[in-house]
């Protein structure tokens, strides 16, 4: 490197001012380096380098090249043990010495690009270049190992898919930020949907060519000292490879205000190209921030999606799409990514089924009509319409499940005991979901907005009435996904926590099409219309938002309560469908008893209609014939009526009833 040449003779000649001889270039050690002369000057005008500041950082990167100027160090200073760059040995050697080169405020030490070491006196401390700044130099652009750990690299190889409103956004961003006196300027990107912040970043990286790094606002440093520290040194980075900074703010509690004040802080202080990912609006009071609301795809982009994935099999596809489409909310990542998850699950289905035939036909095993049949009914689509909608229906499965309780679907419709009419109803409700896109959207019910187009149940009774059960049979019958949300603990005392809590739960819900269980309504909702203080106004608010979620929400939402004369009327209104679950009669008991055992369960001599006049629920029922299974196998018996009353008599002590003679006559 020839730069190195003058620093290299004035080190030789102060060793040996008497010496006439030029010192010539070695380009032997560094070989292969990309323009380093190009470089370094670059960065010296990046950061305004002085002539001293120059020779200074060349004489710590000709340390790093050449060992044999150690040599020369420790002649200078006279010590064997001295042999680094020091100020001290600078102030002998260099001609340019500056002390403005020296102090804390300087360039070189400002941006840290060189690393002075421990001594009792500056002079004496030693000097090293920074890691990066060397590598830089050389052409071999690394990052910098101060912001390890801090922020992420995103990578922006491949351009991701977006929809149009997101790519008008994208447009937008570049736009403005291709012009130079713009590229200081803050954007924020607010919105529930996380996927789709990251994809129109990732995006406008790309579209500028610059590198995407993330900072999550929960990693920027809470010490003011650190906080400096590492703004500078992303600044830096910044400065050398020009990049984007995408600050994650989406799971940072705005709530607390030394946090709050340290995000602000930093936002104000980044000068360079900076994106804001948050759930809601950041105000700043000094910076120029562009807001965008990300919203979801519209459900004709997101059909304009599935056909661009499946544009080679349209034909076939076109009614799967709209099932697709009319059950999950998702958006371009989410649904490349469930498109690819549905052709590795086809993969292993395929491979597992070739292993099979091939194992078949060495053992001689396989006729023709067998072979036929091994390979399976073809599907029309592929990957087939089953392996894409379980895929669809677990994309949101990892954050619905902290959120809410996933239940194990088992009920079907010929487990229900109901009347005519709650059958009649059940049954409507599971059409108007199966059927949502062709009544809104083809048929026009949909009209200009979405307000009012969510689904909404309230099932109202006593405990153990079927309401759990009825909602199970929706999901299995639907095959969609089923989350029990407790609303005890979702209400919260803290103003505004409940409104949070529930917006998580249906931002996560969206995508997965889920059934929403919301138990024990009755923490919620009540007859408050009458508003007598603070907390029944925001009591009322509380309910208004969750009914307002129920009635955007694409899935369906139902409510569950043992005491729907405790809601207002005016709550009422706005719930689509109500059940009211009265406690079973006798005739529904002695249909509840002779579905209760399963087909494996040996039984004798039992007669239903002396057990249907046990009066207890449904729930109690199967609690009942469980526990009697559990005796008459623990005595090696199929099950008989006397089993049922030890287990009546366990069942009624738990729910603190008495068990009356006229109920259990004749039983034994």
């Amino acid at each position: 490197m020839r730069a190195l040449t003058p620093i290299h003779q004035a080190l030789t000649n102060y060793i040996n001012p008497q010496s006439t001889e030029v010192v010539k270039e070695n380009n032997s050690s560094h070989n292969g380096y990309i323009n380093p002369e190009y470089r370094l000057e670059r960065l010296c005008n990046i950061f305004g380098l002085s002539d001293f500041e120059r020779s200074m950082l060349l004489l710590c990167a000709g340390m790093e090249l050449d060992r044999s100027w150690s040599d020369l160090c420790a002649v200078v200073m006279d010590k064997e043990s001295r042999d680094y760059p020091t100020f001290g040995l600078a102030h002998k050697v260099l001609d340019n010495f500056d002390w403005n080169g020296v102090t804390v405020d300087s360039p070189l030490r400002k941006w840290s690009l060189l690393e002075v070491g421990v001594a009792r006196a500056l002079m004496d401390a030693p000097l090293r270049i920074d890691e990066q700044i060397f590598h830089y130099i050389l052409g071999n652009h690394c990052f910098n190992e101060k912001l390890i750990g801090i922020v992420k690299e995103q990578q922006t190889h491949d351009i991701p898919i977006l929809v149009d409103s997101h790519q008008k956004i994208v447009l937008e961003i570049v736009t403005n930020w291709k012009q130079p006196s713009n590229r200081s300027q803050g954007i924020q990107l607010y919105g529930s949907e996380i996927a789709s912040k990251r994809a129109i970043a990732q995006a406008v990286a790309t579209n500028l060519q610059l590198k995407l790094y993330v900072l999550s606002a929960n990693n920027i440093p809470s010490d003011p000292l650190e906080l400096d520290r590492f703004l500078t040194m992303w600044e830096r980075e910044t400065l050398l490879g020009e990049s984007i900074l995408l600050l994650d703010c989406d799971d940072i509690n705005i709530g607390d205000p030394n946090r709050e004040h340290i995000l602000k802080s930093s936002i104000e202080s980044i000068n360079s190209p900076l994106l804001i990912s948050s759930t809601d609006r950041i105000s700043t009071k000094q910076r120029s921030i562009i807001t965008f609301e990300v919203y979801k795809p519209t459900s004709q982009e997101q059909h304009t999606i599935w056909e661009n994935i499946l544009s080679d099999q349209l034909t076939e596809a076109t009614a799967a799409i709209d099932d697709l489409v009319s059950h999950f909310n998702l958006t371009a990542p989410e649904i490349k990514s469930a498109y690819t998850r549905a052709l590795n699950a086809d993969k292993i289905a395929r491979e597992q089924k070739l292993l099979i035939n091939e194992e078949l036909t060495e053992n001689n095993k396989l006729t023709k009509n067998q072979e036929s049949e091994a390979q399976g009914e073809k599907d029309p689509l592929y990957p087939s319409f089953s392996l894409l909608w379980n895929s669809c229906r677990t994309q949101a499965q990892p954050k619905l499940d902290e959120l809410g309780q996933r239940m194990t679907l088992k009920a079907t419709w010929k487990d229900l005991v109901l009347n005519e009419s709650q059958l009649q109803t059940l049954e409507s409700i599971a059409a108007h979901i199966d059927q949502r896109i062709k009544v809104y959207q083809k048929w026009g019910f949909a009209g200009k907005g979405g307000r009012g187009l969510g689904i909404s149940a309230l099932f109202s009774g006593t405990s153990g009435t079927g309401k759990t059960m009825s909602a199970e049979v929706l999901a299995n019958a639907l095959n969609l996904d089923l989350y029990r949300i407790d609303l005890s603990t979702t209400v919260s005392k803290y103003i505004g926590e409940t409104e949070k809590n529930l917006r998580r739960i249906f931002d996560a819900a969206e995508g997965a099409g889920a059934i929403l269980l919301f138990d024990e309504a009755d923490a919620l909702f009540g007859k408050r219309s009458d508003v007598k203080d603070a907390r029944d106004r925001y009591a009322n608010m509380e309910v208004s938002y969750l009914l307002q979620r129920m009635e955007e929400y694409q899935g369906l939402a139902i409510l569950t309560t043992n005491l729907r004369g405790s809601i207002d009327r005016a709550f009422l209104r706005r719930i689509r469908f109500i059940i009211e679950y009265r406690f079973p009669d006798a005739s529904q008991r002695r249909k509840i008893w002779r579905r209760v055992f399963p087909k494996n369960t040996p039984t004798k001599d039992l007669d239903y209609i002396k057990l249907s006049r046990l009066n207890v629920a449904g729930s109690n029922i199967r609690n009942i014939a469980l526990n009697a299974a559990f005796i008459a196998a623990d005595l090696g018996e199929p099950v008989m009526m006397k089993h049922i009353k030890i287990a009546t008599k366990s069942e009624y002590t738990k729910i603190d009833r008495t068990l009356t003679d006229s109920e259990i006559a004749g039983w034994v």
